[in-house]
């Protein structure tokens, strides 16, 4: 091999390596270009981006390449989000135990200065006035020139603790005597009074004794 040969060969593969180099650095072509090529027999051969031999005929052409068809991408199917936790049951309230009932209220037996009995839940009932009847100079009702009452308290003592349910449950009776078989007029006033003391003596331990437990 002559030196001339040597170097040549040097040469070409310099030149191939660049254009290696110069296709790697690149971007991809966007174009063909196709080689129609005739021999002297008429015969056609068609060849890409590579001229005709010597003696032929050549027809070039310059068409698009078709874009690279894209790596295939898997699409993500996202995992169906996990049901809602079903709703807890409702608590059911907690009802408060009614408090246990506790003992009526204080009642006091009443004496009038006429020897009248009755109960009451004052302790100091109101005073009240009684009419005085007013004679005349001659001792004569007919020439009373005006009217006067004095002034009567009625003495109340407490009933004990003991005795306490008997007492209201004395009372109720009659307020529902007074209310079934006082005046017609009067009724409704009554049957009021009658229903609260009802309501008293049912809030309160006298409500379970079967002595009134008929009204």
């Amino acid at each position: 091999m002559t030196a001339r040969l040597a170097g040549l060969l040097l040469a070409c593969a310099c030149v191939a390596a660049a254009i290696a180099a110069a296709s790697a650095a690149e971007p991809a072509r966007t174009s063909i270009v196709i080689y129609r090529c005739t021999d002297l027999y008429g015969r056609l051969t068609v060849q890409n981006d590579v001229p005709c031999p010597k003696n032929t005929r050549q027809e070039k052409q310059v068409v698009d390449a078709p874009a690279p068809i894209p790596a295939y991408q898997p699409i993500a199917i996202p995992e169906p989000a996990p049901p809602p936790p079903p709703p807890l049951p409702p608590t059911p309230p907690v009802a408060a135990e009614p408090a246990p009932p506790g003992p009526p209220p204080p009642l006091f037996q009443c004496s009038s200065p006429d020897g009248g009995q009755y109960f009451s839940e004052a302790r100091e009932p109101e005073p009240r006035c009684v009419p005085l009847q007013v004679v005349g100079l001659d001792g004569s009702p007919q020439g009373a020139g005006g009217a006067a009452c004095a002034i009567v308290r009625d003495s109340c003592t407490r009933i004990a603790d003991a005795d306490a349910c008997e007492a209201w449950g004395h009372r109720l009776r009659e307020a529902e005597t007074a209310w079934r078989f006082g005046r017609r007029e009067l009724a409704s006033q009554h049957q009021a009074e009658f229903d609260r003391i009802r309501a008293i003596v049912d809030a309160s331990t006298c409500g379970q004794r079967p002595a009134d437990a008929g009204h």
